[in-house]
C-alpha cells in the first residue's frame, strides 16, 4: 500500500477510535491505510499525555517544515565543480547560474552553506571568497551594504604615508550624532597634529556634510589637505563632490574596524565632555562648538611632546609659553 501522509481528519478519527477501544489493526482498515502508517503515527506523535489529535498534527507539521529546510546533499561531481570555481574566484552567484542554466538547480546560499561547512571543517574555501571570507547576509536581512556607497575607495588603497602620521593633511572624519537622533556634528582631525575642526550639521543627509566640510576646510592651506578617511555612514555617500571640491582624496575604512580610525574615535569622546550622548545637538550653537574645537586645539597633549595640536598644525617648534604668577 502506498504511504501517504496523513491529514488532520484522519488524525482525529485516530484519537476518536483509540478512545473507545480499537486497536491499531482496526483503525487501519477504517481509515484504509497500512497498519504501519497507523504504528508510525502513534510512536512518532505520540507525547506525555498520549496520542491527542491536535499535538500530533503539531509535531507533524514541525517535523516537515524543519525537513524542507535542511540543506540537500549535493552530487561529488557537483561539489567539485562549486569548489574548483571557488578557487577560480567565481562568486556563488556566478556558480549558481551556470549551475541553473546546465540543469542543476543549486542556489547561491546552499553554495555559502557549502563554504561555511567547509570552514568549519578546516578547509579554506571561505579565504576565495570576492569579500575575503565576510559571512553573507541574506537579502531579507536588511544588513547588506551598509551605507550603500558608491564608487566607495577602500582604506586599502591609502598611501602607506598616512598611516606613518608623518605630514600634515590626512585628516580622518565623522559625524556625532545627538540624543534620539536630534542633531549632529561633523567632526575631522588630522592624523600628525591632531588638530581638530568641528562644525554643525544642519542635517545628518549626504548634502549637509558636503556642505559643512566644504565650510570647514575652507581656510585650510592646500598643503594641508590630502586625504579623508570616513567610516560607512551613508552620510558621507558623496565623497566624490568632497574630493572635486576639497582637493582631498576620500577613502572609507573597512566595516566594523573602528580602530582603523582610531584617532577620530579618541576625539569624538573628547567632544563628547562637553555634548554628553544625553545632548540634543540641535539645541547647540555654532559658538558653543567653536569654543570646544578651540579648546581641544589649544590643550597641550602628550603624544606631542606636551605642544597643542594647534601649535604642530601652525608648525611652531617649542610649547606655547605660560606666565607662572608665585
Amino acid at each position: 500500500m502506498e504511504y501517504n501522509h496523513l491529514t488532520s481528519e484522519q488524525r482525529c478519527q485516530i484519537y476518536t477510535l483509540r478512545s473507545i477501544g480499537k486497536n491499531q489493526k482496526e483503525i487501519a482498515e477504517h481509515l484504509e491505510v497500512s497498519p504501519s502508517t497507523i504504528s508510525r503515527e502513534i510512536r512518532r506523535n505520540s507525547g506525555l499525555k498520549g496520542y491527542r489529535n491536535q499535538q500530533a498534527d503539531f509535531k507533524a507539521r514541525e517535523r516537515r517544515t524543519t525537513a524542507s529546510s535542511r540543506p540537500k546533499c549535493m552530487l561529488r561531481s557537483v561539489i567539485e565543480f562549486i569548489e574548483e570555481k571557488l578557487r577560480e574566484k567565481w562568486s556563488p552567484d556566478q556558480i549558481s547560474g551556470v549551475l541553473k542554466a546546465n540543469g542543476t538547480p543549486i542556489s547561491h546560499e546552499r553554495i555559502y552553506l557549502h563554504v561555511w561547512e567547509d570552514k568549519r571543517a578546516g578547509g579554506e574555501l571561505y579565504k576565495h571568497l570576492r569579500h575575503g571570507g565576510k559571512k553573507y547576509n541574506r537579502r531579507s536581512s536588511g544588513k547588506s551594504g551598509r551605507g550603500c556607497i558608491p564608487n566607495r575607495v577602500d582604506i586599502k588603497e591609502r598611501p602607506s604615508v598616512v598611516e606613518k602620521k608623518t605630514r600634515l593633511g590626512d585628516w580622518e572624519g565623522d559625524t556625532i550624532i545627538g540624543a534620539k537622533q536630534q542633531g549632529a556634528i561633523l567632526s575631522l582631525v588630522d592624523r600628525k597634529s591632531k588638530f581638530t575642526k568641528l562644525a554643525k550639521l544642519k542635517n545628518k543627509s549626504a548634502a549637509g556634510v558636503v556642505e559643512a566640510i566644504t565650510v570647514a576646510v575652507d581656510q585650510l592651506p592646500h598643503e594641508a589637505l590630502h586625504t579623508i578617511t570616513f567610516d560607512n555612514g551613508k552620510e558621507f555617500s558623496s565623497h566624490e563632490i568632497i574630493s572635486y571640491q576639497t582637493g582631498a582624496r576620500c577613502y572609507f575604512a573597512t566595516p566594523y574596524h573602528s580602530w582603523e580610525r582610531g584617532l577620530n574615535e579618541h576625539t569624538n569622546g573628547l567632544v563628547r565632555q562637553y555634548f554628553p550622548k544625553s545632548s540634543n545637538l540641535l539645541e547647540i550653537s555654532k559658538k558653543e562648538i567653536q569654543f570646544v574645537e578651540d579648546a581641544l586645539n589649544n590643550r597641550p597633549r602628550k603624544v606631542l611632546g606636551y605642544r597643542t595640536p594647534r601649535e604642530v598644525f601652525l608648525g611652531q617648534k617649542r610649547p606655547q609659553r605660560i606666565a607662572l604668577h608665585y
